[in-house]
């Protein structure tokens, strides 16, 4: 009989087999492309879906700014999209929560198509008009808030509960990639043929995801949970917020993340940190990619996410070593210090949001996942904006390193507060929780049912009990 190798046998199996183990580890989980196909649909969607968005989100600004001259006049854009944001945000969760969602999809990316033809149209005109950016950057707002949650609560449908991390992480790394090489693609364009050519790109972009949205296959609603009609909706909206309250667990992942964001974030401080306090203003572009350079590494890295149960620590731990990343960014004598400690915070802000989307998805009940998709994207689209307007008061009334410093170190006090406060998502354990035990048993008995080709709904084969949320 062959004997182990001396690696293999020593205790706790050090040596090198444990070292690949761990390596193996860190491996990104492929799972859900390989044994989803409406998942493989989703993610290829979503990546050129935001690989097109980001060059139009180059290029929006930089015409505005060329027609006007103004700086107000390109964050007007922002002030008059943030109204159709909230609103159809929470409109758009209601709608997922009661028709089929592959339609939602659907349509809402035939009228981003159609919106974005006419900013193309507006560029080659020969004298653009202002007055058509701003009204066709308000109604992209309200699409876009009417589809993302119908898009982000497909998620549990289309994979096994237990390959939910592993299916957050990837359609993180379709965002993250939109994200880094949209604007450098949006730059190029726009500086060899301008911002029609720019829209052009994002159609294409817009029609190809559309038409993957479209092979999916239906999403209808598994519970009538919203009524048609205004008050039926507004009744919807209000059960979700309600839940949302009610649920500790998920009260904390919406309150950390504010948290964290209101505190903590420092990015529309980073031309004056740039050239003021670093004396580095070519370096901007390094403060600005820092961050999602920091959460493709987390990503690329994530195989481990799999195998911890305790979410809530995770999010607390995760968004304190964002506040504490920023402090050491804030007090940085060198550029270089500063970019790698903006990677570390990046990648802490992608593994708390990896964890917060796996509570989300594993303990939300489907016919609730819509309206609570739409909170959610309030929550971590509102944030940034009010981080923004405090760094920069506070810069104003102090200095630039100031504002980062007390915001990183205010963070990582109110996280802690709010982790003692709360204490049921402090406590969380995906392996006990009611809620994730409940959801679980929900999709295992939903996935007999559908592997068995049962015609008629879930109602009949899952117990009331798998069915019922608190």
């Amino acid at each position: 009989m062959t004997s182990p190798r001396p690696a293999e046998a020593a205790p706790g199996g050090r040596g090198p087999a444990r070292w690949r183990r761990r390596l193996a580890a860190l491996r990104l989980d492929l799972t859900p492309l390989r044994t989803s196909r409406d998942f493989r649909l989703l993610w290829i969607a979503g990546t050129v879906f935001y690989l097109g968005g980001m060059v139009s989100y180059v290029a929006l600004p930089y015409q505005l700014y060329h027609l006007t001259g103004s700086n107000f006049a390109v964050g007007a854009l922002g002030l008059i999209q943030l109204f159709p944001l909230i609103v159809c945000g929470l409109y758009g969760g209601a709608l997922a929560d009661r028709v089929d969602r592959r339609k939602v999809l659907v349509g809402t990316g035939i009228g981003q198509c159609l919106l974005t033809a006419v900013l193309l149209l507006n560029a080659a005109a020969p004298q653009p008009s202002v007055a058509v950016i701003y009204t066709v950057g308000a109604l992209l707002a309200v699409a876009q808030a009417l589809q993302r949650p119908s898009r982000e609560a497909l998620t549990p449908r289309v994979v096994r509960h237990d390959q939910l991390p592993a299916a957050i992480t990837l359609s993180s790394i379709g965002l993250q990639t939109g994200m880094l090489a949209g604007p450098a693609l949006g730059g190029l364009i726009l500086a060899s043929a301008g911002p029609a050519w720019a829209y052009a790109v994002d159609v294409a972009g817009l029609a190809i995801a559309t038409v993957f949205f479209a092979m999916l296959r239906p999403y209808p609603p598994l519970a009538a949970s919203v009524q048609a009609g205004l008050a039926g909706t507004v009744r919807g909206i209000a059960d979700g917020l309600r839940y949302a309250v009610r649920r500790r667990d998920l009260l904390g992942t919406y309150v950390v993340d504010l948290t964290a964001m209101l505190l903590a974030m420092p990015t529309v401080l980073f031309p004056a940190f740039a050239s003021d306090v670093l004396h580095e203003p070519t370096a901007l572009g390094l403060l600005y990619s820092a961050g999602t350079v920091g959460s493709l590494l987390a990503t690329a890295t994530s195989g481990w996410t799999s195998r911890v149960h305790h979410h809530g620590r995770a999010v607390v731990l995760a968004a304190s070593i964002w506040g504490g990343a920023v402090v050491l960014a804030g007090l940085a004598p060198s550029v270089w210090l500063a970019v790698v400690a903006l990677a570390i915070a990046g990648a802490s802000d992608m593994i708390s949001g990896v964890f917060r989307s796996v509570i989300w998805n594993q303990t939300i009940p489907d016919e609730r996942r819509g309206r609570l998709a739409g909170i959610e994207m309030l929550s971590y689209s509102i944030g940034p904006l009010g981080g923004e307007a405090r760094a920069g008061l506070v810069a104003d009334a102090a200095s630039v390193r100031t504002s980062i410093v007390s915001g990183g170190a205010l963070c990582v006090l109110g996280v802690g507060l709010v982790a003692a406060w709360l204490r049921d998502f402090w406590r969380y354990d995906a392996r006990t929780d009611e809620h994730a035990v409940r959801e679980r048993e929900f999709r295992e008995a939903m996935s007999a049912q559908e592997a068995a080709a049962v015609p008629d709904t879930v109602s009949d084969a899952v117990p009331d009990a798998a069915r019922t949320s608190s």
